[in-house]
């Protein structure tokens, strides 16, 4: 099989226009793809591709049930497929309609649906439909954003009414993948802390944008205009927070939470042997500029060969073979992305939604999971190192019961599970867990007694007393008590987040603050103090064991949380940490 290059997946999404056969699942389990979650009365909710919706009442136990989309989406959408996406190349409704996302939107009054209606040669729209309930039906409003216009046919859309008479002169920029050539796929709604209603689109090649929506109709606001900025800003899609340059990128997610803005996307195809993965980055502002931890920033600034294997952006989850599960091929998770996030109105927690692949199954065998979102000490959120399973996540009781022996996964942004052996059998791509051991004194210990040489020319050998140390581990806070954090340990910006003001806010009002008609300076926002460590984070009851552990030199914070495992739901001491731009998971064997 081919590498998944960019090109190649332009091919493999053209020829993505029918649903995927559908295969037997265990019970309770959905095969949801590019899953949205919301929540209405106490009932979860999941809209994704090829218009498959599923609701549960506890995360775990899921049914799928249909409505008037699902049923007949000829009678909602024929008119809007038929004077826009339809083409030769791909001539079937069913098999476009991609990528929901829905929203409460209370100026209306109705739920929202953003929904992809997709065509060949990047000639999609992103639809607005709404309904009373989430599991009622829905009534067609009409198109928010257009992509794939040529001079030819630009007349047929509302890019006139927004570009004027630019909409019939140089488009060059629009059919060029390394500029703002996008598909208008994976629409992402938002409401701001300020109450508007933001909407980003985009995926792969021409970046992700975002613009603002009219609260009153759900559709774009035409009042609201952007000015054209390389890299930074366009009048038709908005403002640029991340991607471009064709570079992968797609199924943008926003979370706003300890006073910044998450960014979640996916790197990678999303093929079984594609290394689609979830990376991570933040920002003071809705709009941007979003940097990972080590200050690399979500837009690209160049071509970037391969870039899931790059280091760029947090890369939250990858695919994990260890002894509290998943233990089998045919479970251990790969190409995961496409994520959204619900945060519990029963408790406030904060869950990662996305679908995932698996190694020994066919490619379109494909299962949505979900892992709680633990919020780590110096300001990221972090995912539990098991899949949720009804229980959340709890404190430990005693400081006692932390040390002990460990296994340990580094989620490592440089790899991906491609199909391929190494040399002694196992996959290329899949993290094998390392042991090692936290001691009540704080070393961190692996392996068993070394010898060697350290002062060669004596010819001096030497053995330890014990297994090597590797590193340290320490507590931040317990019970409530918080120990004085260093620098690092605080919520406190990275030297890029306060470097300057981003080219798309400065280019552009901040709009996302009614109370603001000047340019947005992202630094002036981000150098203010951070807030006391424990104030500035959402506080589950496992909080009370944040910790920090150093091991091969990172030093990564988090905490530490009692979880059910995987294979046979045993309540398990486990970690769940972020250092050096790498995601750790560690669970007491």
């Amino acid at each position: 099989m081919p590498e998944h290059t960019s090109e190649t997946a332009v091919k493999t999404v053209a020829e993505t226009n029918k649903p995927p056969a559908e295969y037997p699942l265990a019970d309770g389990r959905v095969a949801i793809h590019d899953p949205a979650i919301a929540e209405e009365n106490g009932v979860y909710y999941i809209f994704g591709t090829h218009r498959r919706f599923a609701k549960s009442r506890d995360l775990v136990h899921w049914e799928r049930f249909d409505n008037n989309l699902s049923r007949d989406p000829h009678a909602l959408l024929d008119e809007i497929w038929h004077n826009w996406p339809s083409q030769p190349e791909n001539p079937e409704l069913e098999g476009n309609t991609w990528a929901p996302d829905v929203i409460w939107n209370e100026t209306m009054r109705r739920w929202c649906m953003y929904l992809s209606v997709n065509g060949a040669n990047f000639r999609s729209v992103i639809v607005l439909l709404t309904a009373d309930h989430l599991d009622g039906d829905w009534t067609y409003v009409g198109p928010v954003v257009y992509s794939g216009f040529t001079p030819d046919n630009v007349r047929l859309t509302d890019v006139p009414r927004v570009l004027g008479d630019e909409a019939y002169g140089n488009l060059a920029r629009y059919q060029s993948l390394k500029d703002t050539h996008i598909n208008a796929i994976d629409a992402t709604p938002i409401q701001c802390e300020h109450g508007e209603i933001w909407m980003s689109v985009g995926s792969w090649f021409g970046g992700i944008w975002m613009f603002r929506l009219d609260p009153a109709t759900g559709l774009r606001d035409y009042t609201t205009r952007y000015p054209l900025v390389k890299n930074a800003a366009d009048p038709y899609y908005g403002v640029k927070v991340a991607g471009g340059y064709w570079n992968s990128g797609e199924g943008s997610y926003f979370v706003r939470e300890n006073g910044w803005w998450y960014l979640f996307m996916s790197y990678g195809w999303l093929g079984r042997e594609g290394g689609y993965q979830i990376r991570l980055f933040r920002s003071k502002n809705l709009v941007g500029p979003y940097f990972d931890q080590n200050g690399n920033p979500a837009i690209s600034s160049g071509e970037i060969p391969d870039n899931h294997t790059r280091g760029t952006g947090i890369r939250l989850t990858s695919s994990v073979k260890w002894s509290g599960g998943p233990t089998r091929d045919e479970e251990v998770e790969v190409s995961q992305g496409h994520n959204s996030a619900l945060r519990r109105s029963s408790d406030g927690r904060l869950f990662l939604v996305y679908h995932t692949r698996f190694i020994a199954r066919a490619e379109e065998d494909y299962e949505t999971h979900i892992r709680e979102l633990l919020p780590t000490p110096d300001g990221w959120l972090a995912a539990a190192s098991y899949e949720y399973q009804g229980v959340p996540a709890t404190a430990p009781t005693a400081q006692e019961q932390l040390t002990g022996e460990y296994e340990i996964v580094m989620h490592d942004p440089h790899t991906f599970f491609n199909g391929k052996r190494r040399e002694d059998g196992s996959w290329e791509g899949v993290n094998a867990p390392r042991t090692i051991t936290l001691h009540e004194d704080g070393r961190v210990t692996e392996g068993d007694v070394v010898s060697f040489y350290d002062t060669s020319a004596a010819n001096m050998p030497r053995g330890t007393d014990g297994p090597a140390t590797c590193g340290s581990w320490r507590l931040l806070g317990v019970s409530g008590a918080v120990a004085v954090p260093t620098p690092s340990e605080t919520a406190s910006p990275t030297p890029s987040e306060t470097a300057g003001p981003n080219p798309s806010t400065t280019a552009h009002p901040d709009v996302c603050n009614p109370q603001s008609n000047a340019t947005t300076d992202i630094a002036s926002a981000t150098s203010a103090a951070p807030r006391p460590l424990r104030e500035s984070m959402w506080r589950p009851s496992c909080c009370r064991a944040e910790m920090a552990i150093t091991v091969d030199d990172v030093t990564y914070t988090g905490v530490f949380a009692v979880l059910p495992r995987e294979t046979d739901g045993r309540p398990t001491l486990t970690f769940t940490a972020i250092g050096g731009n790498r995601a750790l998971w560690g669970a007491r064997l």
